[in-house]
C-alpha cells in the first residue's frame, strides 16, 4: 500500500527540497519541529513559481 504525499509536497516541488524535507521531518524534538516549519516556510517562497 502507498503512502499518500505529505500537505507539504504540494507546497515544496523540488526533488532535493522534498528530500531534505524527508529528512527533518524524521527528526524528533521541538527544535527539530520548528526547524521543519521554518524549512517549509523557505522552501514554498523559493518554489512559488516553480510548476510541479
Amino acid at each position: 500500500m502507498e503512502h499518500p504525499q505529505p500537505q507539504a509536497y504540494s507546497w515544496i516541488k523540488t526533488e532535493c527540497g522534498r528530500a531534505k524535507y524527508a529528512e527533518l521531518a524524521a527528526q524528533q524534538g521541538l527544535l527539530a519541529k520548528l526547524r521543519l516549519a521554518w524549512f517549509v516556510l523557505i522552501a514554498a517562497l523559493r518554489d512559488w513559481r516553480l510548476t510541479t
